[in-house]
């Protein structure tokens, strides 16, 4: 909470970004419900990685290199592991037959929940990490602090690295009627067979009744949640003790995160061989977490070994292309 209140400025500077882009997005967007092409869909992901690169730029002058490097670190990690997570927002748009002009609702309020429960996520997981660290001890001639948490997520990271990468797991039949963000809608709500335009609530028969676009965005917001049991615990390896760096990089990650999905849509055959890539990332963070007690990794470092992954993979996925 430190960096929160030393730095009042930077939190200023972040949050009037933030607010002023979300402003634009829904006066841009919400006037006309398009399908956003290759052009602007990169257009919008150059803008908001340009931002993001000029925030660390902030925190660099003012917070100095480790910060700097924190937030780098972060923000690929989160970055790079929600890639799987866009594959599957494919999937469900295409199983519930979302036109395309509308996926880019759906993303916005999909992303809205990620706010708030990345935020959650990222404070509550910072003050319990604060609460489990044991009393300092000898191990092998040394004297260390063990902190129950990051152990239990680093060894839970190494299993979700090593589960990745030998998954060969098909969701392309998975019946996502069966997420428990679908039942929850239709656990509260009558949901009508039929879109109507972009609404979420509709009347038929003089019945207010939600649409099968409520039903996307739940199943949307679920997934989401599931991935986030990865994501999260991974950049807490990064700066355990700073929800300002975990979370503004989050945020920034994620906020850019909807205009990658309509490149992805299009170039999947770029990371075809990414999850041999995150499943690296995932169990050297893990392993990063459980050494920390004796040896420090740094934050230069951890961003060095990061990004040489992901350009690895994204340039095997080049060289050995997934034909189907």
């Amino acid at each position: 909470m430190d960096n929160l209140i030393n730095h009042p400025g930077i939190l200023t500077v972040f949050t009037i970004v933030i607010v002023a882009m979300l402003l634009l997005d829904l006066g841009v967007f919400k006037k006309n419900n398009h399908a956003i092409s290759n052009r602007e869909a990169l257009m919008w992901s150059t803008l908001w990685i340009s931002l993001a690169m000029g925030f660390s730029g902030i925190i660099y002058h003012y917070m100095g290199v480790e910060k700097f490097a924190q937030f780098q670190s972060a923000y690929w990690i989160e970055k790079a592991l929600s890639v799987d997570n866009l594959f599957v927002f494919i999937l469900v748009f295409g199983f519930f037959n979302v036109q395309r002009e509308l996926h880019h609702k759906v993303l916005f309020w999909g992303i809205i929940g990620a706010l708030v429960f990345r935020a959650i996520f990222i404070f509550t997981g910072v003050e319990l990490i604060n609460m489990t660290y044991l009393p300092q001890m000898d191990v092998f001639g040394h004297l260390v602090k063990i902190n129950v948490i990051l152990s239990v997520f680093g060894f839970f990271l190494i299993f979700a690295g090593i589960k990745s990468w030998f998954s060969e797991t098909d969701e392309g039949d998975k019946d996502f009627t069966k997420s428990p963000g679908a039942q929850l809608v239709h656990r509260f709500f009558k949901v009508s067979e039929n879109y109507d335009g972009d609404k979420f609530f509709t009347v038929q028969n003089g019945v207010k009744m939600a649409t099968p676009l409520l039903v996307v965005v739940a199943v949307i917001e679920f997934t989401d949640l599931i991935f986030a049991v990865d994501s999260i615990p991974a950049i807490f390896a990064i700066a355990p003790n700073d929800p300002f760096i975990l979370y503004t990089s989050n945020i920034f990650a994620i906020l850019g995160l909807r205009a990658l999905y309509f490149l992805l849509a299009n170039f999947m055959y770029m990371f075809s061989r990414l999850k041999y890539g995150l499943a690296i990332i995932l169990a050297f963070i893990g392993i990063k977490m459980l050494i920390a007690p004796f040896y420090h990794i740094s934050s230069p470092v951890s961003l060095m070994i990061v990004g040489s992954v992901l350009m690895l993979s994204v340039i095997a996925s080049f060289a050995f292309p997934v034909k189907d």
